[in-house]
């Protein structure tokens, strides 16, 4: 009589009719091998114990039972029936039967089944028992084969180049996971189950070499994609795996592949990172997914932030810097603050929440952790720059560092998590705050560079001090390049008093004094810029009286004094803050030196060309009148001589002199040599007093203040 072959059910409790099959089937095997004598009494026994309806027996090979593999993948051996006594033995007639090749798939879908049986009947089977099917020794032994075929160095070289190959891998995974998480669940709760201990192990070991795979993968996918945002290099996507996104819409818009292609990565590589992270994640390797993510992206970053010329420094290291090499160092901190703050930070995010998109909480833990860093080394070379020795040549590079931080503290704030961009704000305003400060006090310490500059030797001609020149071209500079940026650090440091700052104006707090007669109220900064101007200007006027000659004092205030002016009213920013109160008496002052000017020198030499005493009963004095001509010109050729020398760089300036004189001094000559000179005995007289011409006084006065010495002598021959 034949059996009958069925496929094994599917079930929580699996038959064991298998089992006594099996035994059925050894017991014919040993029927076949024995003498004759026994063979007729167990075949008796086997015809009463098989006593049912007649079937129809078909005899096939006793020597070689066939096994086949049915789609569960338990052995069944068709065995074949022996003749009834009696009769004769027919000749066996082998039945082909098809074999059926245990595949990968059909193992995943026998453990689906079990798996979905094994979770709907927890309570039963844990109360019943539970015997493990056969072909979860086969699965485990494909999926070995798998990793293994995936491990290889050739397959590592071009990774998944089949998609649907690499979910199959994933889906591998999974089940791996859900076996081990699900098994050891059901067996560790009783220890009548330690005989299973061994199958948990496998299993175990094979989910832990699988995630080990994926996280080589994972570390792969992140090296070898990741580049500089904008780089354009390395466009083509490395040849990882290229997993299709069971989330997206396929015939959705792809206008934003490009804007999405963030960090270097496509789109296909983040689907890839995406799902071996959520597989390391699920199958509890989180901790090793997340170091391999942060080490590698923090890699990646301090790679960017090299190629921009910034390297970490310590604290130690900036305070034992040079300026000149610090100096150096500033530029790339601010360049690669800004790149932080606006490319890298922002597209680390969007990584973060494309690879971790199933895990929003770990993605900000992650971002943060990872740029948190990042800043705050920014931050403390800011800092320790702002504490490094103080001096007025670092005062703009600090306030290109304030401005920085300044303007963009609104993207740091934008891109960080919420709880993470208020600690970020405040360590901000705080570096920031120190390098205001910083700035603050070298502005101020601009007072005491004035102060001591006590040098006793006079600048030659009268010419601009070296000082004027410094402080107005830092003012000026200061103004035009960082106005707004100065208003806005004094009026929040405001409250900051240098103890040294001694040289106030009177009208500093802007309720009265000589400059403040503007409407508006004068700012913190306008009156730090009115102590300097006025420390400046009491400086210059002790500088001045170094020079013995008191017309030579009054150009020299005068030439400083006009180039204070044309400082300020070259730049809408200085003017502003110095108001036209301050430039109407800086203009008044110089009036006034112009003045003293031409008393000290032109009046004394008008004095030669007066009538006083000239006549005497109608009659002119001639020894007298030779006198005055004689005096006249000896004293016009010494004012020529030491004043060509002098110098009034201000072209205007030189100008107005050189006008004003010859406005006095040509008339009153021409007048008082066109009365007089016919009193003088033509020939030898009148050439050895009557040396110049009204014509020669004009060429001789447009010649002053050239600084270039020279003497009519020289000029005549």
């Amino acid at each position: 009589m034949e059996k009958n072959h069925q496929q094994p059910q599917k079930s929580s409790s699996f038959n064991k009719q298998d089992d006594n099959d099996d035994d059925h089937d050894k017991s014919s095997g040993a029927i076949d091998n024995a003498s004759p004598a026994t063979e007729s009494s167990k075949c008796s026994n086997e015809q009463d114990q098989l006593a049912a309806p007649p079937k129809i027996t078909k005899v096939v090979e006793v020597e070689k039972p066939e096994t086949v593999l049915t789609k569960t993948g338990e052995a069944e051996t068709k065995e074949n029936e022996k003749p009834v006594k009696g009769e004769e033995p027919e000749e066996p007639t082998p039945t082909p039967i098809p074999e059926i090749k245990y595949t990968l798939e059909i193992a995943s879908d026998d453990v689906d089944r079990f798996l979905s049986n094994l979770t709907s009947t927890r309570k039963e089977v844990e109360s019943s028992g539970l015997e493990t099917p056969e072909f979860i020794d086969k699965y485990l032994d494909l999926v070995e084969e798998k990793i293994f075929n995936h491990e290889l160095p050739e397959r590592k070289l071009k990774v998944c180049q089949v998609p649907e190959d690499d979910a199959s891998f994933f889906k591998a995974v999974d089940h791996i996971s859900k076996l081990h998480k699900n098994l050891s669940v059901v067996f560790k709760s009783d220890s009548k189950y330690s005989n299973h201990n061994p199958l948990i192990n496998r299993i175990g070991r094979i989910h832990h070499r699988a995630l080990s795979y994926l996280e080589d993968e994972f570390r792969s996918l992140l090296e070898d994609q990741s580049r500089e945002p904008g780089d354009q290099k390395h466009d083509q996507a490395a040849d990882h795996c290229t997993l299709p996104d069971h989330h997206q819409d396929q015939s959705g818009d792809q206008s934003n592949d490009e804007s999405n292609n963030f960090a270097g990565y496509s789109q296909e590589a983040l689907a890839s990172l995406n799902r071996i992270a959520k597989e390391m994640i699920s199958g509890g390797h989180e901790s090793e997914c997340c170091e391999v993510y942060i080490i590698t992206r923090r890699n990646v970053i301090e790679e960017a932030l090299n190629k921009l010329g910034f390297e970490k420094i310590s604290i130690d290291e900036v305070q034992k810097m040079q300026w000149e090499v610090l100096e150096r160092e500033i530029p790339p901190w601010i360049t690669a603050f800004k790149q932080c703050a606006n490319v890298y930070f922002p597209g680390e995010r969007k990584l973060a929440e494309a690879i971790f998109s199933d895990y929003p909480s770990l993605s900000d833990s992650l971002f943060g952790n990872l740029t948190r860093g990042v800043f705050i080394q920014l931050l403390n070379f800011a800092e320790a720059v702002a504490i490094t020795k103080r001096s007025t040549e670092k005062l703009f590079k600090y306030l290109d560092m304030y401005e920085t931080m300044r303007e963009n503290l609104p993207a740091i704030e934008m891109v960080f998590p919420e709880e993470c961009a208020k600690e970020l704000k405040t360590e901000t305003t705080t570096a920031r705050c120190r390098i205001g400060e910083t700035a603050i006090c070298i502005f101020g310490d601009l007072e005491n560079s004035i102060k001591s500059d006590t040098g006793k030797i006079p600048v030659p001609g009268g010419a601009v001090h070296p000082l004027t020149r410094y402080t107005m071209n830092y003012l000026k500079y200061a103004c035009d390049e960082y106005k707004d940026t100065f208003e806005q650090v004094f009026k929040e440091h405001s409250k900051i008093e240098r103890a040294d700052s001694t040289s106030r104006p009177r009208d500093y707090d802007g309720h009265s004094g000589n400059y403040n007669n503007d409407s508006e109220k004068q700012s913190p900064f306008s009156g730090q810029l009115m102590r300097i101007m006025d420390l400046l200007d009491s400086i210059l006027e002790s500088k001045s009286k170094l020079y013995k000659d008191v017309s030579l004092s009054c150009i020299f205030m005068m030439n400083n004094g006009r180039y204070m002016l044309q400082k300020i009213k070259g730049s809408a920013e200085i003017h502003q803050a110095m108001g036209d109160t301050w430039c109407r008496k800086r203009s008044s002052d110089v009036r006034n030196y112009h003045k003293s000017y031409q008393r000290e020198t032109w009046t004394k030499l008008l004095g030669c060309l007066s009538n006083e005493g000239l006549t005497v009963n109608g009659k002119v004095v001639k020894p007298l009148l030779k006198e005055k001509f004689k005096s006249f010109n000896a004293m016009f050729d010494e004012i020529h001589k030491t004043q060509s020398s002098w110098v009034v760089y201000d072209k205007q300036l030189q100008s107005e002199l050189r006008v004003s004189i010859s406005a006095v001094v040509i008339p009153a000559y021409r007048s008082f040599l066109g009365r007089f000179s016919g009193y003088l005995d033509p020939g030898r007289q009148t050439e050895k007093y009557i040396k110049f011409q009204p014509e020669d006084i004009e060429t001789y006065i447009e010649e002053l203040f050239d600084g270039n010495p020279s003497s009519m002598g020289r000029r005549k021959s």
